[in-house]
């Protein structure tokens, strides 16, 4: 069991990673590299905070210095470096959360397949992605954004009352059960996710609204893509054994 979870895992995150990759290269790369020009043109060049808040949607925008004989932080170097590092990030990102969802599925006690695998992809796409983005959407280099620490804490908090309110409305029965996985799924947005101070930023609406909108899409094609290859391989490594 456990050879064919782990084999399923690895085998379902690399071609979701890869073709996450693929869409990142063809949507969401080309946004975050124009909106770096207002970062670095901002205040002549100068490192903002949000910057470091923005380094999970960024892929490793540079830090700047406050003037040339103050070193910068290491960054990726040209666009092959740059790439190679979003390519591996993208699949060991897509491994983890195959190995996260291939786990549910095993647990469930379900039957698997491409079908179902879908089904789960969505779910996860819901609670990892859908959810938070109600109170934390994502962010280009330059763009206003609070506190890293909190953000996070906010971000897992969702994720994780989300999951456990679809895991409640698909597995137990009962309406008041329901009625709790509506509160659980409320409940972090009813607290709010943390904000700074609304302030003119840098980076054109216009640009931020194309990469919220290119950003859902090429998510949610992830998670359909890992379910499907996961609830795939979970089988298929069944069958075999």
């Amino acid at each position: 069991m456990l050879i064919r979870i782990v084999m399923s895992a690895l085998i379902a995150g690399a071609l979701a990673g890869v073709l996450v990759f693929a869409g990142h290269m063809w949507k969401t790369t080309p946004l975050i590299v124009h909106a770096e020009v207002y970062e670095t043109n901002e205040g002549g060049g100068h490192s903002h905070g949000p910057a470091e808040a923005t380094k999970d949607h960024s892929h490793g925008e540079h830090a700047h210095g406050d003037n040339a004989a103050v070193a910068e932080e290491w960054a990726p170097d040209g666009s092959f470096q740059r790439n190679a590092f979003t390519l591996l990030s993208d699949v060991i990102t897509a491994i983890g959360f195959a190995f996260v969802l291939i786990g549910a599925m095993v647990l469930s006690g379900r039957e698997t397949g491409w079908r179902r695998g879908i089904v789960w992809g969505l779910c996860g796409y819901a609670a990892f992605y859908v959810a938070p983005a109600f109170g934390l959407s994502p962010e280009l280099p330059g763009m206003a954004a609070a506190e890293l620490t909190a953000r996070q804490t906010w971000w897992l908090g969702t994720a994780a009352a989300t999951a456990v309110a679809l895991a409640v409305i698909f597995f137990v029965d009962g309406a008041l059960w329901k009625v709790v996985a509506a509160g659980l799924i409320l409940v972090p947005h009813v607290i709010g996710a943390p904000h700074p101070p609304i302030e003119p930023g840098a980076v054109p609406a216009e640009l931020a609204a194309q990469f919220a909108v290119a950003t859902l899409v090429v998510t949610g094609l992830f998670w359909i893509a890992l379910g499907g290859f996961s609830g795939y391989f979970l089988d298929r490594f069944e069958e075999t054994a």
